[in-house]
This record gives C-alpha cells, sequence and structure tokens, in this order.
C-alpha cells in the first residue's frame, strides 16, 4: 500500500525541483529521452494558479498531448481536475508560455495516441496495469489571446 503522504510531499518536492531545473536549462530538458513542459493551470477550488511538470507529446501542428498517470495511483492527478474546470490553460517550453486549451482525448483519439505515448515514456504501460481507472490523455491545442 502507498503511503500517501509521503506521496504527496515527494511529488510536491519533485516538482520544485524539476520547475527549477527545467527553467535553469532554459527549455524543454529531457527526461528519460521524452520532452518535457511546465502545465500552467487555476486551481478548480482555490482560484490559485498552480505549475506541473509533465512529459509532453507533439501530436499535430501546434498540438499536444499530456497524460494525467499520477504514476499509476488509483486518484486522478489536481491538475486533471483543474483543467476540467478551468479548460484554458498554458503550457511552457522552449522558454515560452503559451495559451492553450486543454481537453480529455475521447477514447478514439486516446486508444490512437496511447502506443506512441508508451513508446515515448514506457512506464506509462506499467502505471495503467496498476490502476483500475482509464489514464487520461489531455489534448492541448492553441488558444486564441
Amino acid at each position: 500500500m502507498v503511503d500517501r503522504r509521503r506521496s504527496f510531499w515527494f511529488n510536491k518536492a519533485f516538482n520544485k525541483l524539476f520547475n527549477a531545473w527545467f527553467r535553469f536549462r532554459k527549455g524543454t530538458p529531457k527526461f528519460r529521452g521524452a520532452a518535457t513542459c511546465i502545465l500552467h493551470t487555476t486551481g478548480a477550488k482555490t482560484g490559485k494558479a498552480r505549475e506541473t511538470p509533465l512529459l509532453v507529446l507533439p501530436v499535430g501542428d501546434a498540438t499536444f498531448a499530456v497524460v494525467g498517470s499520477n504514476g499509476g495511483d488509483d486518484r486522478t492527478p489536481a491538475w486533471v481536475h483543474n483543467l476540467k474546470a478551468q479548460p484554458a490553460v498554458e503550457l511552457e517550453m522552449d522558454g515560452r508560455r503559451q495559451p492553450m486549451v486543454a481537453s480529455i482525448a475521447d477514447q478514439a483519439t486516446r486508444t490512437s495516441l496511447w502506443p506512441r505515448l508508451v513508446n515515448m515514456y514506457g512506464s506509462y504501460d506499467s502505471y495503467q496495469r496498476k490502476t483500475d481507472r482509464e489514464i487520461p490523455v489531455i489534448i492541448l491545442t492553441p488558444r486564441a489571446t
């Protein structure tokens, strides 16, 4: 059984360190060969700005996919709940922030993207096996400003 308190504090510390490393590298450092980003969301309950480091897959012209895996935990990550309430997000990559709209991929899109996501980061497959929930794939598309 996972100690959720330890996991929460570890993830919080990891995210802060990763965000600092990301900004120090001025762009899109790789994590195990996969491109990374920082997703800026707004807290659904608090309205506070939130930053989440994620792996990112380009899927089209200025369109990207990220995964709400939460390491295979049975709980959906808070940032997914946040973007459901506030789909206007920002994607930070390559030293700049781009306004985006986030949406949960429909089943057909998820099915077509999942093999590419697993190829990018093999642990996604084991994360999916660890949980009964379907891990969501989130599509980020450019938002007009």
